[in-house]
């Protein structure tokens, strides 16, 4: 903005500078009064004047014999031109310039017109510059995307074979519908991709459109939504119309939750104009006109909020999970990002995916990309597996932050304190093995416990819970056996965090108390039903909530006993723990073993390699599951808070 309006600062005084350069009379003139120009007449002075109307130019002699320019305006005086003619004056008479007729209208209309520009240069900026200028606020801002537009193809995705197979189906109909009408089938009107963030549900789109050979249109469902209520639903006709015209073709709409929700919710009833917007699209896909040329394919991370209407058959026939990748499926994902990427030699994609149980493929294409600026950061010529390692480390558990300036007795209790998390997972039977465990900040934990289960999991035992609810506590015991009561720190807010949410899960969702039964109890209070946001106090009695609340103390207090138990009963391998982490601050979990059987492992040699290479191409071959606040996400799917942070 600052740009242009310098420009046109430019522009302007440029055309005034032109103007008055061929508009200004030619010689420096002297400006009279009209008392001096009679005297200069009576005189003899003046020898030629020009008159125009009222304004009078000339030249005059003066007292030297130098010839001058004049101008001055007259008054009415009807003895000028005579007292000219006596004294022997070249008079010359001219006309007064007349103002053409349009230049005069558009003079006179100036104000009105610029009022007119400023209006309609206001009105483009509401609308953003869309279709139609100052009156497109019905238009539809869909996209036609053509073959050349960002192409992206099925080969571009990976790990969601059930989905691309569901969305192929739909491309082979608008190919070859007599493939699929001649036994009487009908291809859904509506393809609904759901699945986390992250998961691909847009690049899986973006291939769609790719692959067929039909026109694509692509809008989000934020762009239906205006603050003038019957705007959208203006919109979904105007979007239905094109579609119509390019028919067969396929509509993809993201994230249409923005405009689908459930009418009704909310405060105050809902909202007019999103309600209009979602009933104009309920007729367009399944109303009164039938609209078999036209396939809606939408994506969302939120169906639980979607109006029923919308998901019914005959609308949204057909919904595509496209949930997060298996093994097999993250190997694939991983090499399609690496088909740019200068690997060397000792990179497995195979390896990598087992490091990284629950991730994303958005999260797996941010590893690659970290794995690849770490390299270039050491100017390195190929990304290699310790890119890769540190990368991993970096996403799971925050970067490292080595400046960070700690006292000795802290790292000590640091130290004691994962030392306690990793001795009690190493005699819980149901826990996952041990992958890291480091006293070195990272993001904003003091340091970690890395535990890495040896294959994809989707559901847990009581056994393995109350063994993460023991493993959780082991950091508090231990402070407590080395430092004593009163020396405790707040370290462990993140375990007790994490140890209460998983018991009070066991009891009130998984049904473990024996006391409660399997029952649930409460609903979650994020979940809008009906308009309206049941919380636990509405849906249950204060005895029960005062059962809940002694369950949940006996499962967090039964874990505690036993990670007291754990850390008692072998107080010399955590000394002989703490003491390794102060040494070599990052223990990997063979080190780990190798210090609990007594065994050396590692030489003054091998200290500054091992300060860059964190973890052994064996353990690489586990999978990662971090306890920390800000990693618990990564496992939810599998109910799992394993791993322990300070």
């Amino acid at each position: 903005m600052g740009k242009n309006f310098l420009l046109w600062i430019v522009i302007g005084l440029t055309m005034m500078s032109v103007f008055n350069m061929f508009t200004a009379p030619s010689g420096k003139q002297e400006a009279m009064t009209y008392s001096s120009f009679i005297d200069h007449v009576e005189q003899g002075m003046v020898e030629q004047v020009t008159i125009s109307d009222k304004q009078v130019s000339g030249q005059f002699r003066d007292l030297s014999g130098e010839m001058k320019s004049f101008t001055l305006q007259v008054p009415n005086d009807p003895g000028l031109m005579q007292r000219l003619l006596d004294n022997k004056v070249e008079v010359d008479v001219k006309a007064p310039a007349e103002v053409p007729f349009l230049l005069s209208i558009l003079i006179s209309w100036f104000p009105m017109l610029l009022l007119i520009g400023v209006w309609i240069f206001f009105m483009r900026q509401m609308q953003g510059g869309g279709k139609g200028g100052a009156m497109g606020f019905g238009k539809s801002k869909a996209k036609l995307l053509t073959e050349n537009t960002n192409r992206v193809t099925f080969d571009d995705v990976a790990g969601c074979d059930e989905a691309k197979q569901e969305v192929t189906e739909v491309i082979e109909f608008l190919r070859d519908p007599s493939k699929f009408t001649r036994l009487g089938g009908k291809i859904p009107k509506g393809v609904l991709l759901v699945g986390p963030p992250g998961t691909g549900k847009t690049l899986l789109g973006r291939a769609i459109a790719g692959e067929a050979e039909v026109p694509f249109f692509s809008i989000s469902g934020s762009d239906f939504v205006e603050m003038f209520v019957g705007v959208g639903a203006s919109r979904v006709r105007d979007m239905f119309e094109q579609a119509k015209k390019h028919a067969p073709c396929i509509v993809f709409v993201d994230e249409i939750d923005a405009m689908g929700r459930h009418r009704g919710a909310g405060v105050g009833g809902g909202n007019d104009e999103r309600e209009q917007t979602l009933n104009q699209m309920l007729v367009e896909m399944d109303g009164f006109e039938a609209n078999e040329s036209v396939i809606l394919v939408a994506a969302t991370n939120r169906p639980d909020v979607l109006d029923p209407a919308l998901m019914r058959p005959g609308r949204f026939d057909r919904q595509v999970v496209v949930g997060n990748a298996d093994l097999n499926g993250r190997v694939q994902i991983l090499k399609v990002h690496m088909k740019n990427v200068p690997l060397a030699s000792d990179v497995d994609a195979k390896v990598i995916a087992r490091g990284t149980p629950g991730f994303s493929g958005a999260e797996l294409a941010n590893l690659v990309n970290e794995a690849a600026l770490n390299a270039a950061r050491f100017n390195k010529d190929k990304v290699s597996a310790a890119d890769f390692d540190e990368a991993k480390d970096k996403v799971m558990m925050g970067t490292e932050r080595r400046s960070m300036a700690m006292t000795e007795d802290e790292k000590k209790l640091t130290a004691y304190h994962e030392g306690g998390h990793a001795l009690v997972a190493i005699h819980c039977p149901a826990s996952d093995p041990i992958h890291k465990m480091t006293i070195i900040p990272r993001g904003r934990a003091l340091g970690m416990v890395m535990r890495l289960p040896e294959k994809d999991e989707y559901s847990q035992s009581r056994e393995k819970m109350h063994d993460s609810l023991a493993i959780a506590m082991g950091g508090r015991v231990a402070e407590e056996l080395i430092f004593g009561y009163d020396n405790v720190t707040s370290g462990a807010s993140s375990d007790i965090q994490m140890a209460t949410n998983l018991a009070k899960n066991m009891v009130t969702k998984w049904g473990f108390s024996d006391k409660l039964g399997p029952l649930l109890y409460g609903e979650d209070e994020q979940e809008v039903f009906l308009g309206r946001s049941m919380t636990q106090s509405q849906s249950m009695s204060d005895e029960t909530s005062r059962l809940i609340d002694s369950e949940v103390r006996r499962f967090v207090d039964d874990a505690y006993d036993r990670a007291n138990k754990i850390l008692t009963d072998h107080i010399d391998e955590l000394h002989k723990l703490a003491e390794a982490a102060l040494e070599y601050e990052t223990l990997s979990g063979d080190e780990i073993n190798q210090i609990l059987a007594g065994k050396s492992i590692r030489t003054e040699s091998d200290e500054v390699k091992a300060e860059s290479a964190d973890i052994t191409d064996d353990m690489v071959e586990d999978e990662a599951v971090v306890l920390d606040d800000e990693t618990d996400d990564k496992s939810k799917h599998a109910g799992d808070e394993a791993g322990q942070s300070h």
